[in-house]
């Protein structure tokens, strides 16, 4: 159950979401958007998809969720590599039963190679790494179906650091090709700051175990977790960036994704 408080403080978050790429700030409202408003048909995909947002309600055991987040995947299971050039390797796990669409437009994406040479194009330390724009400057691409989708959001996944999460405007079913990876670690403000908005507490001790950006929470469909590189993410998040859109100096470029089964050792 979501706590009221919670509904308050992201219903006050939902009014203060601008379209585009917010400017890098101290405040801990932080925004990961696109400005992608695409509505073309893409006639070459048979799958449909649902513009309604999903929202999943439960009762969670958010210690046991996280485990199961943050567990590593099992031996046969999908998983992805992105390869990022002069950086290394980002390996990621999926939340298929959770989030379908958002699984099946990355892992597609991803073996079309339709990621193939974008970047990175905006990065803020101890928030997140965010890529997946063919224009690569926040307002470019699209689904595999053409048109946007909306949020899958469910309870058990959290913005932890680390998440794999889909980028979007404030439109509704905005969402396309955009991406981003949590990096924040976990901070007492951040922790002080949703305490008073509400949150439960067994979400926020996991939070201190496993760090992130709460104030995403219910808000961004979280489909995939980082199990190996998040080190390749740090240095992605370090990077020397513009003052107006957070933009790498020097491009940060997604070599490759391949997508493959994981092997246990």
């Amino acid at each position: 159950m979501i706590y009221v408080g919670l509904i308050v403080v992201l219903i006050i978050c939902a009014l203060l979401i601008l379209t585009g790429c917010a400017k890098k700030t101290e405040n801990t409202e932080k925004k990961t958007t696109s400005t992608n408003t695409s509505t073309s048909t893409n006639t070459s995909k048979t799958n449909t998809v649902s513009n309604e947002t999903t929202t999943k309600s439960q009762v969670v055991n958010y210690k046991e969720a996280a485990e199961k987040q943050m567990a590593m995947p099992k031996d046969g299971e999908t998983i992805a590599i992105i390869k990022v050039k002069n950086f290394g390797d980002i390996k990621v796990k999926f939340f298929n039963e959770i989030a379908p669409k958002a699984v099946e437009n990355f892992v597609t994406h991803s073996k079309e190679g339709y990621y193939n040479n974008l970047t990175f194009h905006r990065v803020i330390d101890e928030f997140m790494i965010q890529g997946g724009d063919p224009k690569g400057n926040g307002t470019g691409g699209e689904s595999i179906w053409g048109e946007g989708f909306g949020t899958e959001l469910d309870e058990s996944l959290v913005p932890y650091r680390g998440s794999l999460c889909m980028a979007m405007s404030s439109l509704p079913n905005s969402i396309g090709s955009q991406f981003f990876i949590t990096q924040a670690n976990y901070s007492s403000g951040m922790e002080s700051y949703m305490k008073k908005g509400g949150y439960p507490e067994e979400l926020l001790e996991q939070y201190k175990n496993y760090g992130g950006y709460l104030s995403l929470y219910m808000q961004y469909t979280v489909f995939g977790q980082v199990f190996e590189g998040m080190d390749v993410v740090d240095k992605i998040a370090k990077v020397q960036t513009d003052s107006q859109n957070d933009k790498p100096l020097e491009d940060v470029v997604i070599e490759t994704i391949e997508v493959t089964t994981y092997k246990a050792k």
